[in-house]
């Protein structure tokens, strides 16, 4: 493949539709031989070849620094996870599932409190429905928890400096990944590896004419 010819656009669609679940490439061929590339669509091409090529390693390697970046302020990891959970409590099924194991855990040891956990009654008029059943999460309205835990996410954000952390950590990951990919020569197998892809697209193609 002339990876020189290839758009970002195209390498993108590439990523986003190959096998993302191959092993990654061995560390010992991952940093193997380093050359500085000697034009500027020679950098091209061997960019866009190496971020196919070891796409799992990279994608293994921001990872990695991310969680180092999280060791380093472990109270910033319960902020993306308060944050989660916020967003979470958005969808039903979730707020529905999540309020009734609560309850059940909490019948266990009081079944008096999990008694008022319990979700309100809605009248019923006719046999139908006064109104929408509003979603309620361990006997309280949902926005309540909404609220509360997005209060928490953002002191959580705030106090851990979490958003300075991620910041950090991925630009680093990205910028390990473009100097790699910027000076780690591309060899046969890569070239092989891709000639390989190609074959299976068009097959792929072609099986299903």
């Amino acid at each position: 493949m002339d990876w020189g010819s290839v758009t970002a656009e195209d390498l993108t669609d590439a990523l986003r539709e190959v096998d993302w679940s191959s092993p990654p490439r061995p560390l010992s061929e991952f940093f193997s031989r380093f050359t500085v590339p000697k034009s500027t669509a020679k950098w091209n091409s061997r960019l866009k070849c190496n971020l196919y090529y070891y796409r799992t390693n990279y994608f293994i390697m921001i990872f990695l620094i991310l969680g180092l970046g999280f060791l380093r302020r472990p109270l910033a990891i319960v902020a993306p996870l308060s944050t989660a959970l916020t967003i979470a409590f958005l969808n039903d099924r979730f707020a529905g599932t999540f309020s009734e194991k609560v309850t059940r855990t909490v019948r266990q040891f009081s079944p008096h409190l999990a008694a008022k956990m319990r979700p309100p009654l809605t009248p019923v008029i006719r046999g139908r429905p006064s109104s929408k059943r509003a979603i309620h999460i361990c006997g309280r309205p949902r926005w309540v928890f909404v609220m509360a835990f997005s209060f928490v996410s953002f002191i959580l954000w705030y106090v851990s400096c979490g958003l300075l952390t991620v910041s950090w950590a991925l630009a680093i990951g990205l910028l390990a990944t473009i100097l790699h990919a910027s000076f780690r020569t591309p060899n046969l197998k890569a070239r092989l590896n891709t000639f390989r892809e190609e074959f299976r697209a068009v097959w792929r193609n072609y099986s299903e004419l």
